[in-house]
């Protein structure tokens, strides 16, 4: 007989017909996790591991979307979302050793607590910038629909972030494509201490998917069984018919933001009222009343638990401590690849550079069924400087993607094609606007395999430069803002054939891509190129002359401003396009440098904090014996990029070329 109580139940549960034994599956769902963060509370005041963000009261929405998902189906996870993690059944001495900074966690010690991702569980983690999971969820669901997979795909944010552009942004796309994404919304009351009421203004924020003609419900976040009836009913349904879903769960955090920050702030009568509403404690006296638990059954669930919890702590315990090996903290910045030269033909055609980077994206989708390509009017329009011309007829609209404006989501989307085995390239209609892209380029896609050894194979498209008469938001070349972020390939042609062959190995290659364009050179440059496919080596500079009196170094731009002066000029001179910024050629400069003994560094960039900065510096400490005179940069005026003619072309660094050459000759 089983154990009576008079406890009084606050939920109206519904078991529909669920059976005793799911029920009780449910509930030792819901019972790890909290035994498991009550022990890691215990640790936390011992000073064994270093923070802890608690989702006490809050399992219930964790486990009952888990639960209801199928386990081939890519879950986003936040910090509060243990459940995720138990779940999905990944052993307990893995997610301690996460804790601890151990080698058999999953991000080698190089970050904390839930900011990792696993794919043997299919399992993708958080940044501490919240909102860029959510696009992620987008590409990984894409991925699907692309494949024609019935999947559905899960990602979750606290109320705090549905304020973050990245979630609006989400949202719109996912409605827009149509995309089995179930967006679940943790409304526990507080984004750290900021209450909800000075968070956003509406009644419920399951009211906000009206505005992208997307379907919501509130759920009681706190009943498992409304919780994981109405995901599995929905999940179910979106298998057979692709959309997204926009998800409240109602909620409250029951501890602080982390556990330094306290529950201070919070009204004493508010925290006594949710403690009522403990998900666990309702649930178990539920249980009690159907007889379906019993006290004793609870005690052997808790006590096998603990044993577990015990056992991983010890095997994590046991572990030794990492020992950091240079060398592999190196390396493991990018993903492994291994560049596979691919010769070019004999039939060549003369080719403007627009034209062989049209040609050679072309070729590359048709090397690769599973290669996406997205971007702002790209489709049917052909792309703003029609490099995608003809594109849909040749591969469809489903991989020639037009997006919306929202370039954080669609870098994000990329990233989560990537996650989903596809080939994602986004054109950034101007490389300016990678601005609105930067948080999930510097911070998701350049740090990702690094953290938790996912490539981010994805190329962002970048048409930059001046000399166009665009101004300061067309004009820039901002390549120096990402050669500064370890993780990220930066590629900058200055010829159709190179254009051609670096991109094919750019989109060949796992690690992230930023592949620059030069817009005044997009018509004005013209190259016999290789009409078949072929690849170039990424990292590699080219001397187009060689001389004995001066070491020119350049790129983009510069390349063609430095052989027009070569021309005007009698200069002996090693004149080197370095193609590719990161990873740098230092040893053909260092080479040349050691033979001229004197060096000139142009760029289109403004001075300070360049790319040539950073080779200047370089030459200083490897070369400084060799040189007969003082590293010169020749470089753009530290001002935006005017739009009036005379303006734009004393702003450019063509201007002071010739000058500063002779001068440096002189020297």
């Amino acid at each position: 007989m089983a154990t009576k109580t008079t406890a009084k139940v606050h939920f109206d549960y519904d078991r529909t017909s669920l059976t005793d034994e799911m029920l009780l599956q449910l509930y030792k769902a819901m019972l790890t996790p909290r035994l498991i963060e009550e022990k890691m509370l215990i640790l936390l005041r011992q000073g064994k591991i270093s923070k802890w963000f608690a989702g006490i009261g809050q399992e219930a929405i964790s486990v009952g979307v888990t639960t209801a998902m199928r386990p081939e189906e890519y879950i986003l996870p936040m910090h509060r979302n243990l459940g995720v993690f138990t779940t999905r059944e990944i052993p307990l001495y893995r997610l301690f050793a996460q804790w601890q900074g151990k080698a058999s966690g999953f991000t080698k010690g190089r970050d904390r607590s839930f900011h990792f991702g696993t794919q043997e569980y299919n399992i993708v983690g958080m940044i501490s910038h919240l909102g860029p999971q959510l696009g992620v969820a987008d590409g990984i669901a894409l991925a699907h629909k692309l494949r024609n997979e019935k999947a559905v795909t899960a990602v979750f944010t606290g109320e705090g972030g549905t304020s973050e552009g990245d979630f609006h942004e989400a949202l719109n796309v996912a409605s827009v494509w149509q995309l089995p994404v179930l967006f679940c919304i943790e409304n526990n009351g507080y984004g750290l201490s900021t209450p909800t009421s000075e968070q956003y203004n509406c009644e419920n924020l399951a009211d906000r998917a009206l505005g992208y003609g997307m379907e919501s419900h509130i759920i009681d976040g706190n009943n498992i069984l409304e919780v994981y009836t109405t995901v599995q009913k929905l999940a179910e349904d979106i298998r057979k018919n692709p959309r997204p879903v926009l998800l409240e769960f109602k909620t409250f955090r029951m501890r602080g933001h982390e556990e330094a920050s306290g529950t201070k702030y919070v009204p004493k009568e508010l925290m006594e009222t949710w403690a009522k509403k403990d998900p666990i404690e309702n649930y178990k006296q539920y249980l009690l009343e159907l007889e379906v638990l019993t006290e004793a059954i609870h005690d052997e669930m808790a006590s096998q638990i603990k044993e577990e919890i015990t056992k991983n702590l010890d095997i994590a315990y046991s572990e030794e401590a990492i020992i950091p090996n240079l060398e592999t903290e190196l390396t493991d910045v990018y993903a492994p690849f291994t560049y596979s030269e691919i010769k070019a033909g004999t039939a060549t055609e003369e080719l403007r550079l627009i034209d062989a980077i049209s040609l050679g994206l072309k070729q590359s989708m048709e090397r690769n069924d599973d290669t996406v390509i997205m971007g702002q009017d790209i489709a049917e329009y052909g792309g703003v400087f029609k490099i995608t011309d003809g594109f849909v007829e040749a591969f469809g609209k489903e991989r020639v993607r037009n997006t919306p404006i929202c370039e954080s989501a669609i870098v994000e989307a990329a990233m989560g094609l990537a996650i989903n085995g596809k080939k994602a390239i986004m054109e950034m209609q101007f490389a300016d606007f990678a601005t609105s892209g930067f948080n999930p380029i510097v911070n998701y896609l350049a740090k990702s395999h690094y953290r938790w050894s996912q490539a981010a194979d994805v190329v962002v498209r970048m048409p930059c430069g001046a000399g166009v008469g665009a101004g300061p938001y067309h004009s820039q070349t901002n390549e120096a803002w990402f050669t500064h972020t370890p993780g990220l390939k930066v590629v900058y042609p200055a010829f159709p054939y190179d254009a051609k062959g670096l991109l094919a190995t750019a989109i060949e290659d796992p690690n992230p891509v930023l592949f620059f364009e030069h817009k005044a050179l997009y018509r004005s440059i013209r190259q016999d190129v290789p009409t078949e496919y072929y690849t170039l080596p990424i990292g590699k500079a080219v001397t187009l002359k060689e001389g004995n009196d001066v070491t020119i170094v350049t790129y983009g731009a510069g390349v063609h401003w430095a052989l027009e002066t070569l021309e005007e000029i009698t200069v002996s001179a090693d004149l080197i396009d370095l193609r590719t910024l990161q990873p740098l050629d230092t040893e053909t400069i260092f080479t040349s440098i050691k033979k001229t003994g004197k060096v000139l560094l142009l760029t289109e960039d403004s001075g300070f904090g360049s790319v040539m900065s950073d080779i200047s510096a370089m030459i200083s400490e490897d070369c400084f014996e060799f040189l007969d005179a003082p590293i010169r940069r020749v470089t753009s005026l530290d001002t935006p990029v005017p739009f009036a003619g005379q303006l734009e072309e004393q702003y450019l660094s063509r201007k002071r070329l010739e000058d500063s050459l002779k001068e440096l000759i002189a020297y």
